[in-house]
């Protein structure tokens, strides 16, 4: 069985070394280099990567996508698509060698889509861009999704892991003007219909963000519940740039009945009574949230429902409410969790000398 990778990329010559060095197993390594003014084809060349290059212009990334797929002959098995801030864990290719089937098309594997400072993953969940060379092709033109000819057949792979590692100062300017594309080209599509509200949402387009995400939530095909709390989140959290604060809570409560087994409504509750500085509420919520104990794989989880925030929203709320007992516990907690954190220790500090002295605030 024949493995390939295939990619796209423009300007990402610091990405190339670790880049070819993760997927140095693959019987071979294409790439569709989109318009690179540095030295990224000349450094991908020097690795033995198959470069080709072409401008895309009007830029679609489904395009994008299957012209670079185009490059890999038919005569390979499986193709990784992989971009070149992504790496390929140790010992992927023989994960892949064997658990691929005779009829398999598709596999899911574990894709950790950021690490926090410390190292450990804060967004993590189930990606399936490794496929079958035949029958594919990429569609719509951001956010763009494998569309298979036939009935696909999945396997799931978690010990399989491509870690992304981002550059944080390349432009996503061109995401917006393209899912405004996509929902123009397909209306009924309740993907990038939420995906463009919540970029609206971004964009602090907040009226928009709205209107396009109670749109999502009534397209017929948008069932998929932890999307569906998602969009109800974002429109409370809009409402709630806006200070319209009753219409944050009951789009808030809406995302808790959609979704009550997610930690992300609660938390995003608690974040809004905390702002509201209604501590006793941001109790209760964080406290709710933490009864979830399980972090499902999705890509849709919020980052501030699994790492200190909700220890952090606690030891705030008791403090205030005088208990400086239980917010010397939740501070310990959200140190442990965000040890080079300045203001939490700083906020231990104020809350040891409250113990000592025992005096409640005004």
């Amino acid at each position: 069985m024949k493995i390939c990778v295939y990619a796209i990329c423009k300007n990402e010559e610091k990405f190339v070394d670790r880049f070819c060095e993760s997927v140095k197993d693959a019987d071979g390594v294409y790439v569709l280099d989109t318009g690179s003014s540095d030295d990224t084809i000349a450094r991908l060349e020097s690795h033995g990567v198959n470069v080709t290059q072409k401008i895309i212009d009007p830029w679609r990334f489904d395009v994008a996508r299957n012209l670079s797929l185009e490059l890999v002959p038919e005569d390979y098995d499986v193709c990784v698509c992989l971009d070149l801030d992504e790496v390929l864990e140790k010992g992927w290719k023989d994960i892949i060698l064997n658990n691929w089937q005779n009829d398999t098309t598709r596999l899911r594997y574990n894709y950790i889509w950021r690490y926090d400072e410390y190292g450990n993953p804060s967004v993590n969940f189930l990606a399936d861009k490794i496929h079958a060379r035949k029958n594919y092709k990429w569609v719509n033109p951001v956010h763009e999704i494998l569309s298979y000819n036939g009935e696909e057949k999945f396997i799931t792979c978690e010990n399989l892991t491509i870690s992304h590692y981002p550059d944080n100062n390349k432009s996503r300017s061109s995401y917006l003007p393209l899912l405004e594309l996509a929902v123009k080209e397909d209306p009924t599509n309740d993907r990038n219909t939420h995906y463009l509200g919540r970029e609206y949402m971004y964009y602090q387009k907040w009226n928009e963000a709205i209107d396009m995400l109670i749109r999502h939530l009534n397209l017929p095909n948008a069932t998929w519940k932890d999307e569906r709390c998602a969009s109800m989140r974002f429109i409370a959290r809009c409402y709630k740039n806006l200070n319209r604060f009753e219409e944050a809570k009951m789009w808030l409560s809406k995302a808790i009945l959609e979704a009550p087994y997610l930690r992300d409504p609660y938390v995003e509750t608690a974040l809004l009574y905390y702002q509201l500085r209604d501590w006793n509420n941001v109790i209760k919520y964080c406290n709710d949230a933490l009864k979830i104990e399980s972090h499902a794989k999705s890509y849709i989880n919020e980052t501030f429902s699994w790492d200190y925030t909700i220890y952090d929203l606690l030891s705030i709320s008791y403090y205030n409410i005088g208990n400086y007992n239980k917010s010397k516990e939740y501070v310990d907690k959200a140190i442990i969790m965000a040890p080079n954190d300045e203001r939490l220790k700083n906020n231990k500090i104020i809350i040891e000398k409250k113990l000592v002295n025992d005096v409640k605030p005004n």
